[in-house]
C-alpha cells in the first residue's frame, strides 16, 4: 500500500459494525492510507443478534471501529444512520463536515442482511422485497445524491464505490430481491459516473464473491462452506482484507483515471453468482 496516500482525505463509510466484517476492513485499510473515516451503521442489532465474538469481546459496533481508527492516528467518527432516510442521510453528511471538515470519499457498504429473501419469487414477501431494495438501492443512491454534492461543491474532485455483489451479474434462484437491488446499483453508479466525472469525482463498483465474514457464517454451521469453496477456481474464500486494499486503490491518487467501472472479485468465478 502507498505510503499515507490519502492523508487529509476524509471518507464515509456505511454500514460498518461487524468485527468481521468488510465494512471495518475498508475503514481500517482507509485509515491506514492516512484519512480520517466516518463509520455509520444502523444500531439495530443488539444482544442475541450479535456473533458470539462480539457478545464476549464487548464489541460495540461503530464505536469500536472508530476507536481503532482513531489509534491508527487518524481521525475517527461512529454515527448511526439510516440509509433509507433523506433526512439521515442529510444529517450524516452534515456531521461530517462539521466535525471533519469535507468528505472526500464514500464507501457505500450498507446491505440488507443475508436472511428471509433466498426464497422464489413466488414464496418471497413483498414488504421485504421492497426492505431490501430500499436499502441496497435507494440508500445507496441517497447517500450518492448528498455526499456528490458536497464533492461538487468542494469542486476537488472525489471518490464514490459502491459495494455490490457477483449475484448481481448473474442471478440465480432465490436470489431475486439481493441480485435486483445489487444490479441496479451498477446502473445507477454508471449513471453517476457520467454525471459526476466533470467534476472530477470516480464512481466505481466492487463485486466481491464469496467472503469469509460474519454474514456468511451460517454456512458453516448447515455444513454448507466445504461445498461452496469448492466452487471457487482459486479454492478458498476471499478476505475483507483483499477487497478493502481494491477499495483504498480505487480511491487513490493512481486510480484517478477508473471510473463507471465494475470489478469482480470473486476467487475465478468469473460471472457467476455466489450461491
Amino acid at each position: 500500500m502507498a505510503e499515507r496516500e490519502l492523508l487529509g482525505k476524509v471518507a464515509i463509510v456505511t454500514g460498518a459494525t461487524r468485527r468481521r466484517g468488510l465494512g471495518r476492513a475498508m475503514a481500517l485499510c482507509l485509515a491506514r492510507a492516512g484519512a480520517d473515516v466516518v463509520v455509520t451503521g444502523s444500531g439495530r442489532r443488539t444482544g442475541a443478534d450479535l456473533p458470539a465474538d462480539e457478545r464476549e469481546s464487548g464489541w460495540q459496533g461503530a464505536e469500536s471501529i472508530a476507536e481503532e481508527v482513531r489509534q491508527l492516528g487518524v481521525r475517527g467518527v461512529a454515527m448511526t444512520a439510516d440509509v433509507t432516510s433523506s433526512a439521515a442521510v442529510q444529517g450524516m453528511v452534515a456531521r461530517t463536515i462539521e466535525e471533519l471538515g469535507r468528505i472526500d470519499i464514500l464507501i457505500n457498504n450498507a446491505t440488507f442482511p443475508r436472511g428471509d429473501d433466498r426464497v422464489p419469487v413466488t414464496e418471497l414477501d413483498d414488504d421485504l422485497w421492497r426492505r431490501i431494495v430500499d436499502i441496497n438501492l435507494n440508500g445507496t443512491m441517497l447517500c450518492c445524491k448528498y455526499v456528490a454534492r458536497e464533492m461538487v461543491r468542494q469542486g476537488q474532485g472525489g471518490s464514490i464505490v459502491s459495494i455490490s455483489s457477483g449475484a448481481a451479474l448473474k442471478a440465480v434462484a432465490a436470489f431475486s430481491a439481493y441480485a435486483a437491488s445489487k444490479a441496479a446499483v451498477h446502473a445507477l453508479s454508471s449513471s453517476l459516473a457520467d454525471e459526476l466525472g466533470p467534476h472530477g469525482v470516480t464512481v466505481n463498483v466492487v463485486a466481491p464473491g464469496f467472503l469469509d465474514t460474519a454474514r456468511i457464517d451460517m454456512l458453516r454451521r448447515s455444513g454448507q462452506w466445504e461445498k461452496r469453496v469448492s466452487s471457487i477456481p482459486l479454492g478458498r474464500a476471499g478476505t475483507p482484507e483483499e477487497v478493502a486494499e481494491t477499495v483504498r486503490f480505487l480511491c487513490g491518487p493512481h486510480a484517478r483515471w477508473i471510473s463507471g467501472e465494475v470489478l469482480l472479485m470473486n476467487g475465478g468465478e468469473v460471472r457467476r453468482a455466489a450461491r
